[in-house]
């Protein structure tokens, strides 16, 4: 007798024998118990994993002589004759060879008839949606209202190409990717039945490389066994299924872990060397992590498609590890899986993954500051504990301001400082803390122009905070300084665009928040208008000159403002328009001149 293949022999020959589908085996057995046999069934599934099988078991349970039955007997006239595909009654036809219109009328044709013998006529139409469109359509009408003594079978591998018009005919029922441990548990009992010497661990790794499919483990199976003559050794499947050994792949999971970047070019470079499909093996590399995964959320060892020694020591440093890691680097490989399969130079590119995604380590410290790890103070850290010191503007020149001195980091009285355990508050106005502010002004300078540039970095900061565009516009200020229990905001000379931005009622209410944020919620403040880059060298080498500056009212320019502004009335009345307000803040913009185009509109 002629060798049969261990795919055909060990076909299932009733729904006992069909591996991993026990809803649908439940589902058809009771349907046959009760009586409840549907028009149409509509099987779907991967390849190989009993779609055709199912559809053949099920035509000898409706025909068989003992039947309908929730098992055929597989011993009368009918089941043999369904077995050896030789039965008149059961018909199947491949669609992909079988899609035109014409054949599909033909076959519909005879189908009128009833069974020459059975019980029922029995279609089964496998691979349906390689159906054209007009066969499709030529089969509705049957479909839908069949001879009773009719049933149609139509298998699948892409439910989404049939029409939903077959759909709506048809009890659908789905075919699941067979777990790893089932099929390995079936070639274990074909090994024992074929005299076939096989490992536990070379028999899982067949049966991952099925990836679900019975059939094509099966057959992989049938493959070794040829190639060793009746042995299956753990290096024959690494070798010829195109896969790792656990040992190598724990070996580069550490590697990555531990952001050792020569270790896994090694690695890879030992794969390339060794022939091994690249894009293969990244895929089973993906499947080990994902394990490692699960494994470090407190799966069970037992579970895993490995060895139980093999599985516990994964166990042990997936645990160690931590899940957040894995999940980091499982999902940059995940990310990089799409290039890897579509590259040319496979080898190269599964290298570069694995060097990416072992730079991952490096980012844990990052990872901590943006998770609230408080940030180390700079020398030039200011009063307030990390706030920003205002960098140059107009005639100022030099580095920023230095620190506080030790009195001032103290907390001392009369300079508006407080301790970093203090409870966060309202600053009281500088100058107004003490009797002899004056004095402590006048005396200690340097001090208290340090304690007052770091209060306008809280103030800058703040405004940041609330509104980004308006703090851009500070920046372009002369000069921001604290006189006499007041912000001063020095606008450069003729300038009208900074003026009217802060004369907005949006703008001005967050300017007065900040200030009672920083200052407290006495304090005002007001816009002067600037003399240049010299005038201001001048006047902060002469404390007089600073101390006599012309008062303005709060939120309004200066006199020489107001007359350099009285040539853009229009401009500023375009800029006080809501709309355009929102897209000079949003861009950082400025009107710069307002042209007239067309008739102009009445209001």
């Amino acid at each position: 007798m002629a060798y049969q293949v261990l795919a055909r022999k060990w076909r299932p020959q009733n729904f006992a024998s069909l591996v991993g589908q026990q809803p649908i085996v439940t589902a058809l057995r009771n349907a046959l118990l009760e009586g409840r046999i549907a028009q149409a069934y509509l099987f779907s599934g991967i390849r190989g994993v009993g779609k055709t099988t199912a559809a053949r078991v099920l035509a000898k349970a409706l025909n068989c002589e003992r039947g309908p039955a929730a098992d055929p007997c597989n011993e009368c006239t009918a089941c043999i004759e369904i077995t050896r595909g030789s039965d008149l009654d059961v018909i199947e036809v491949d669609a992909a060879t079988y899609s035109k219109v014409e054949q599909v009328r033909e076959l519909t044709e005879s189908l009128k008839y009833g069974p020459a013998r059975d019980r029922y006529k029995v279609v089964v139409l496998d691979e349906i949606h390689r159906l054209s469109r007009q066969a499709f359509d030529a089969l509705l009408k049957i479909v839908e209202e069949p001879p009773p003594h009719l049933v149609f079978i139509f298998a699948t591998t892409e439910i989404e190409a049939v029409p939903a018009t077959i759909l709506s005919r048809c009890q659908e029922l789905h075919f699941r990717r067979v777990p790893g441990q089932e099929v390995a548990a079936l070639l274990h009992e074909i090994c024992a039945a074929e005299s076939i010497q096989a490992s536990d661990a070379a028999l899982r790794l067949v049966a991952r490389a099925g990836e679900g499919s019975v059939r094509d483990a099966v057959a992989l199976l049938d493959q070794l066994a040829t190639f060793g003559s009746g042995t299956i050794t753990d290096d024959a499947a690494v070798h010829l299924l195109g896969g790792l050994d656990v040992a190598l792949f724990r070996q580069l999971l550490a590697a990555i872990l531990a952001g050792d970047a020569a270790g896994v070019a090694g690695l890879a470079r030992h794969i390339e060397e060794e022939g091994w499909d690249p894009r293969h093996v990244y895929s089973q590399f993906l499947g080990f992590c994902r394990d490692a995964l699960h494994l470090a959320l407190g799966g069970r060892p037992d579970q895993v498609d490995m060895s139980l020694e093999e599985a516990e020591a994964l166990a042990a440093a997936a645990r160690g590890a931590g899940y957040e890691n894995l999940l980091r680097m499982l999902n940059q490989l995940l990310a990089s899986e799409a290039v890897v399969r579509r590259s040319e130079s496979g080898a190269l590119a599964v290298e570069i993954a694995w060097l990416r995604a072992a730079e991952l380590p490096k980012l844990t410290r990052v990872e901590e500051l943006l998770g609230g790890a408080r940030i180390p103070e700079s020398p030039a850290a200011g009063v307030s504990g990390g706030a920003a010191t205002p960098g140059r503007r107009g005639g100022e020149s030099g580095p920023p301001a230095q620190g506080p001195s030790p009195a001032l980091a103290s907390g001392a009285p009369g300079l508006g400082a407080a301790p970093e355990s203090a409870a966060p508050g309202p600053n009281p106005p500088v100058g107004s803390a003490t009797p002899n502010a004056d004095s402590a002004v006048g005396a200690g300078a340097p001090v208290a122009g340090a304690a007052d540039r770091n209060l306008i970095g809280r103030f800058l900061e703040e405004i940041s905070k609330r509104k980004q565009p308006l703090a851009a516009h500070l920046e372009g200020a002369e000069d921001l300084r604290f006189e006499d229990g007041r912000l001063v905001v020095v606008l450069p000379p003729g300038d009208t665009y900074l003026g009217a931005r802060l004369r907005q009622p949006a703008n001005r209410q967050v300017i007065e928040e900040a200030i009672a944020k920083v200052w407290g919620p006495d304090t005002g403040w007001e816009c002067a208008a600037g003399q240049g880059a010299a005038a201001q060298s001048a006047r902060a080498s002469s404390p007089s000159t600073a101390s006599s500056a012309t008062p303005a009212t709060p939120g309004a320019i200066g006199l020489e403002g107001r007359e350099a502004a009285a040539g853009t009335t229009t401009a500023v009345a375009i800029e006080s328009n809501p709309t355009v307000q929102t897209i000079l803040d949003i861009f950082g913009g400025r009107v710069e001149r307002v042209e007239e185009h067309g008739s102009p509109r009445e209001d």
